[in-house]
């Protein structure tokens, strides 16, 4: 008994026909595919389904697994009440994949509704289960469901976490199969309902043609700016798949790809063949090499932002000296400074000072790391082992000016909003802030002052640093 099938399905509502209303013969490539994924499972009349997904209750520090008797939901956000389903939960699975991971140290937890509503939050079946296993139940439906939301965590936890499915599924004798719910690209046009980025076609062309050729290392070498910008959400959903397969050498055969909608939809099933060697070293690998390459920044501004974070966090003392790389110009200048934090693209921290508050700019970078690591309200305090993950960038700004709403530019300017003693500010091209009226929105909310308020605008530049 072990997992029998291997897939990767998208998850758009639109493909169901109750909520496309005639729209999804735009994508009738994926619906044909995944409908032949549907076929396929049948055929291995498995107990059980495994599927990731993203669009569950996501938390930070914990990959979830849904854990009751039954769980059911539909798709009446879309306009589709009548497709619903409600499934039996594998418990003893469930148990058994959480107690694994508790021992190898990868935090996952058992979530229940009684738990989700302490977060204001409840218990469903989301669009990433729903529509991959519409498909499924055109043609069987006889199977239990293990529900997993990840975490974002490092691509090796989620890897690792993958084996631990594996060896659960084996110990407890299940016939399963696994399904890696996800789209990928979410920016390949720019008339599609997220926008268009370059990296959006390049991600997805990569990601696939690995998938393809069974090459792990080249799944997790895709760069990090690459991932980023193309606005995806069906990676950590592979990289967990990826890991049950972790041992064996695989295909992947891509059934369909369609991005008419401006969205990446693969369809693809992984067929094995054959006994291979564990492909963690390779990953570990690719991770050291991420961090030295960090360390070893050629820009002295990032650089010094992290080698004034990683003192203090193993030492607990600033730096007590100016490292050498330093250039003249950042110790003469004095300009107001932001250091932000991302792990796995995900914002970790983020301080910073409108003007300058130390006597030149090197001064102003190795505060603010620290601050930002361990100050920012919004996070609890960065840890030592996190540094291996964390992306560097450093802001320096230019001296604000005042302005007239008009005079704004989201991707240009920096905006600073104020009103008696309360102040707020936002970076410049910042993702997903397009508008001017978004991006004062957002500084209002910082700085508690309500729209109706009278408040003075103020623009700024930054020279924005980045480790690569």
């Amino acid at each position: 008994m072990s997992l029998k099938g291997f897939y990767l399905l998208p998850h758009p509502p639109i493909v169901v026909p109750e909520v496309g209303k005639g729209e999804e013969k735009k994508i009738v490539d994926t619906s044909n595919s995944m409908d032949a994924i549907g076929i396929d499972i049948a055929k291995k009349t498995p107990d059980t389904i495994i599927i990731i997904t993203p669009h569950g209750t996501m938390f930070q520090d914990a990959i979830s697994i849904l854990n009751e008797d039954y769980i059911s939901g539909d798709l009446k956000k879309f306009r589709a009440p009548s497709v619903s389903l409600k499934i039996q939960v594998n418990k003893p699975l469930v148990s058994r994949i959480h107690e694994l991971a508790y021992n190898e140290g990868i935090s996952s937890i058992m979530t229940t509704d009684s738990l989700l509503k302490k977060f204001n939050a409840y218990l469903e079946l989301d669009h990433g289960v729903i529509v991959p296993l519409y498909f499924v139940n055109k043609h069987y439906n006889e199977y239990k469901i293990v529900h997993i939301t990840y975490a974002p965590f490092a691509d090796i936890d989620l890897y690792k976490f993958g084996m631990l499915i594996k060896k659960a599924v084996e110990d407890l004798g299940e016939d399963a199969v696994i399904i890696a719910s996800g789209d990928l690209s979410h920016k390949l046009t720019s008339d599609g309902p997220y926008g268009f980025n370059p990296n959006g076609e390049k991600f997805d062309k990569e990601f696939l043609k690995c998938l393809e050729n069974g090459d792990v290392k080249g799944v997790f070498s895709i760069g990090r700016e690459r991932i980023a910008e193309a606005g995806e959400c069906g990676r950590r959903s592979v990289a967990i798949l990826l890991g049950t397969l972790d041992g064996k050498k695989y295909k992947g055969e891509l059934l369909s790809y369609e991005g008419t909608l401006g969205v990446g939809y693969g369809v693809m099933k992984f067929n094995v063949q054959g006994e291979d060697v564990s492909k963690i070293p390779q990953i570990e690998e690719i991770r050291r090499t991420a961090y030295e390459n960090k360390r070893a920044q050629k820009d002295p501004y990032v650089r010094l932002a992290r080698e004034s974070l990683t003192t203090y966090l193993t030492t607990e003392k600033s730096l007590e000296t100016i490292p050498d790389y330093i250039t003249e110009e950042m110790k003469n200048i004095k300009r107001g400074v932001f250091v932000s934090l991302k792990k796995f693209g995900d914002l970790r921290g983020c301080i910073g000072t409108i003007l300058p508050t130390t006597s030149n700019v090197s001064e102003e970078i190795i505060r603010n790391a620290i601050e930002a690591g361990i100050n920012d309200p919004r996070f609890d305090e960065v840890e030592e082992e996190e540094l291996l993950d964390l992306d560097f960038s450093v802001d320096v700004l230019t001296e604000p000016e005042s302005c007239l709403v008009e005079e704004l530019d989201p991707r240009v300017f920096g905006v600073i909003v104020r009103a008696k003693g309360r102040s707020g500010l936002l970076l410049p091209d910042l993702e997903e802030v397009d508008t001017v009226e978004e991006q004062l929105d957002i500084a209002l909310r910082k700085g508690g002052i309500k729209k109706d308020e009278n408040y003075s605008i103020e623009r700024f530049k930054v020279i924005r640093h980045k480790e690569s």
